[in-house]
Formats: C-alpha cells, sequence, structure tokens
C-alpha cells in the first residue's frame, strides 16, 4: 500500500516523466526520492511496532501508531529537505504522506474488519490460561470470553491451593486445570500463548517473580493484570521503584479548561450541525405531521448533570397513545432488565420505523446541546424512573452532561445488557477526551449508516 501511494503521488504530480528532479543544490531524481520516502516510512511502521499481534483488530493503538509512524516519516523528511536545501514539491509530499497515511488508515480499518469477522467465528484467538483467586478468575473469564475481538480466550483457570472446593471442576464454562505451582506445565498441556496472571494478591512477589522466571524459553507469554479495571491509558503511568512497576492514576476531571473547551466545542459542533441539517430536519417534520396526527417534537424529561432534570427533545417515533400501551407490552420485552426495548413494536409508526433505524429521531437534541443540557457525546440521559434504583456507582454517570451519542451508542446500542451499557457509561465518564469523543463521533456516524443495533 505504501509503495501504491507513493507511486500515485509520483504520478498525480509529474504525470509519466521518471526522471523528473527536485529543485535545489543536489537535484535528485523524484524517483529517487519516492523510493527513499517509501523504505523510511515503511521503517517508521516498523519502529512504532503497528503490525504488533497484541495490538491489531482490538483498540485505538494499532490506529495511533499508523499516524505516528506517518508523522515521523513527515518530519524527518522535512528536516532532511532542510538541512540539504531539497526544494521538494509540497504538492508531492501531501498527495503522499498526510491523504497516503489517511489511505493507510481506511487499509487497516478493511483488515480490522476481516479480523472481526474471524474471531466472531472463533478464529484468530490467544489461547489464555488465567492464574489468580476464583473470583477474579470468574470475572476475568467473563470479560474476555465476552469480547472476543479482542483475541484472548479464556482455556483454563488455575487457583491457589485450598481456595477452590473440590467439586468445582469450572469457572464460567472453563476447566479449573490446577493449583498455582502447576501452571505452566498446565498452560503447555492445552496449549496456551499466555499466562494471565489475575488477582496477585494470592501470589507473594517472589512467586510472581519465580512464575515469569520459569516460562523462560518455553513460547508462553505473561499477562499481568492490575486489580484497577476501567481506567483508560492517558490516566495510567507506571514508574519502576525498587524493582516494582508501580502504576500512578490520576483522579478523572469533571471540571477545568478541558471541560470548558469541550463546552465549546459542543456548542460550536451542534450549531454548525444544525446550520447543515436544517432542510432535512424540516423534511422530518414534515413527513412526520402528514402521517400520523399529534406534534412533531416528543418531550420527556430526563436526568442531566449532577441529577438536573431537563427537557430532552426527540423527533416522535409513535403513535400519541404509545404511554398508554406500555404496560400491555412490557412482558415482551426485548430490553435490558431495566430499559423498555422491543423488536417491532406496534406503537412506532412507519416514518418513526425509518428515523429510528438510522438515529434520526435523535436531531433535535442537537438543541439540547445548544442549551447546555447535553453534550454531543456522553452517557446515555436517563429517566428518573431508572435512577430511582441506582446505586452510588451507577449514579457517577452523572457527573458529566448526558450525549446525543456515547461509547453505549458505538458498542451495540440496544443490543447491549444493562450492565454493558452501565459499564460503557461509567468508563467513558471516568476516562472522556477530546480525542476520545472525536472517535466515538466517527463511530456514531458509521454506526448510523449501518443501521446496527438501533430498534
Amino acid at each position: 500500500m505504501v509503495t501504491l501511494v507513493m507511486a500515485m503521488a509520483q504520478l498525480a504530480r509529474f504525470g509519466w516523466n521518471p526522471l523528473e528532479r527536485v529543485s535545489g543544490h543536489l537535484s535528485p531524481p523524484y524517483t529517487v526520492v519516492t523510493i527513499a520516502i517509501g523504505a523510511l516510512w515503511m521503517v517508521q511502521l516498523s519502529a512504532t511496532r503497528s503490525r504488533s499481534a497484541r495490538i491489531l483488530g482490538h483498540g485505538p493503538q494499532e490506529f495511533q501508531r499508523v499516524i505516528a509512524a506517518g508523522f515521523w516519516t513527515f518530519g524527518i523528511v522535512a528536516t532532511a529537505a532542510f538541512l540539504f536545501k531539497l526544494d521538494i514539491s509540497r504538492g508531492y509530499l501531501f498527495f503522499a504522506i498526510p491523504l497516503g497515511t489517511l489511505v493507510l488508515l481506511a487499509y487497516r480499518y478493511a483488515w480490522r474488519l476481516w479480523i472481526h469477522a474471524q474471531r466472531d467465528a472463533g478464529q484468530l484467538q490467544a489461547q489464555v490460561l488465567v492464574v489468580g483467586p476464583l473470583r477474579t478468575s470468574e470475572q476475568m473469564v467473563r470479560r474476555l470470553n465476552g469480547a472476543p475481538r479482542a483475541g484472548y480466550h479464556v482455556v483454563g483457570v488455575c487457583t491457589p491451593p485450598g481456595t477452590v472446593p473440590s467439586e468445582v471442576l469450572e469457572v464460567e464454562g472453563v476447566p479449573v486445570l490446577g493449583p498455582l505451582d502447576d501452571a505452566v506445565a498446565q498452560a503447555g498441556a492445552i496449549g496456551a500463548e499466555y499466562i494471565l496472571l489475575s488477582g496477585n494478591d494470592a501470589m507473594s512477589l517472589r512467586e510472581a517473580r519465580s512464575l515469569g522466571w520459569s516460562l523462560e524459553g518455553s513460547g508462553i507469554g505473561l499477562i499481568v493484570a492490575p486489580s484497577m479495571v476501567d481506567v483508560a491509558g492517558p490516566r495510567v503511568q507506571m514508574s519502576p521503584v525498587e524493582g516494582l512497576p508501580l502504576l500512578h492514576v490520576e483522579e478523572p476531571h469533571f471540571s477545568g479548561p478541558k471541560l470548558a473547551l469541550k463546552t465549546v466545542a459542543d456548542r460550536v459542533g451542534a450549531f454548525l450541525a444544525v446550520a447543515v441539517l436544517a432542510v432535512p430536519m424540516a423534511a422530518i417534520a414534515l413527513a412526520i405531521k402528514l402521517t400520523s396526527p399529534g406534534p412533531v417534537l416528543f418531550k420527556q424529561a430526563r436526568v442531566g448533570r449532577d441529577h438536573q432534570l431537563f427537557e430532552m427533545l426527540k423527533f416522535r417515533s409513535m403513535y400519541t397513545d404509545a404511554e398508554s400501551r406500555l404496560a400491555e407490552l412490557q412482558l415482551d420485552s426485548d430490553g435490558n432488565g431495566v430499559l423498555f426495548k422491543m423488536h417491532d413494536d406496534p406503537r412506532v409508526t412507519r416514518v418513526g420505523k425509518v428515523l429510528r433505524r438510522y438515529s434520526l429521531d435523535e436531531l433535535p437534541q442537537l438543541f439540547n446541546v445548544l442549551r447546555g443540557e447535553m453534550s454531543v457525546v456522553g452517557p446515555r440521559p436517563p429517566l428518573l424512573s431508572e435512577t430511582a434504583a441506582w446505586d452510588e456507582r451507577v449514579a457517577r454517570r452523572q457527573l458529566v452532561r448526558p450525549g446525543l451519542t456515547g461509547l453505549w451508542q458505538v458498542s451495540g446500542r440496544s443490543d447491549l445488557t444493562w450492565e454493558q451499557s452501565v459499564r460503557l457509561d461509567l468508563y467513558y465518564t471516568e476516562n472522556w477526551s477530546l480525542g476520545m469523543d472525536a472517535l466515538i463521533v466517527a463511530k456514531t456516524a458509521w454506526a448510523v449508516v449501518a443501521g446496527r443495533g438501533a430498534y
């Protein structure tokens, strides 16, 4: 792909003349420059470890490293051009590296879709043996085996001696293989590629170090899962002290300059979106008015930041008697135990089905963003009746403004369980950043176009 991008850049700028030279003191042929930049780019893609099996197919690191490789390539080329007084065509460089980086990202994303399809089918999974206490092992098995696209599949569990009754033969469908002192032998016997040390308080520092030593030369990797979960990388810094890898976790930010910048970005983004979508929104309003009696907008009280109530706006997608018919339909709910969801809900109008499928009914919430009641990205805005059953953990969702979209929107939408929705909302609340917001907005656009998980 790098070769293709570089060749296309030269062709687009200089046509079919392979002897075109760079202006300046040295003036090498552009063909030589194209080969040199392509080789440098490949070196940078390797140097940033953008092809590491540990990051392929899951999380943003692969894409971040591809961008970093392009950045360093551009920086080195610009520095070399300055030092050697090379007047390299700006149009050529722009086509080659910044635009080429976008092409590489699209290329990687296409491969990621293929990897996801393979992992959903049970392929391309690294076999993992979880080592740790029973309760922690249960949570680790549930999380890893519940996220096949991460590429880890737990095939066995080893627990501290005497901590598991003899009649317990499996954990979350995964067999309990033996005590901790047999972990390496058990991993080799079942073909595990990694041992995952979870809840290592059951092991002394010396025992944990000995486990690492015993894996030398076995081809089996060691993964250590800290007790602190759902913390994003930017909040975590590691510092070695006396041989101990100490993890420093910064507290989450719910105020300050970063939040002020997010508020400005929300207002500006919402204003531009309303300006661009004014005509389509007017067409939607007209379609609703002409196809079913009742108001165009549906207004509902929702709980916002710091548990303040606000009136959320949506395009009406149901008949006006929807609320009175709710009780008779709740027995057939497809929801997640807390939220009512139903495939082919008879209360939804013909126009409403289209609006819901592509989330067009949410567009009036842009006005909630303009009024400062919502954010473009944030947790799902809950009903007051939902919050009555919340514990303190779930209530932390309201430390930030609810969002028009969020992690819940790009991770399954209506197909998520209640526990999954809560975990995603809490993760966002604790770890939000403007970069994460931009990524979620981009993923939301794709999820809406594909119409996934909405009904």
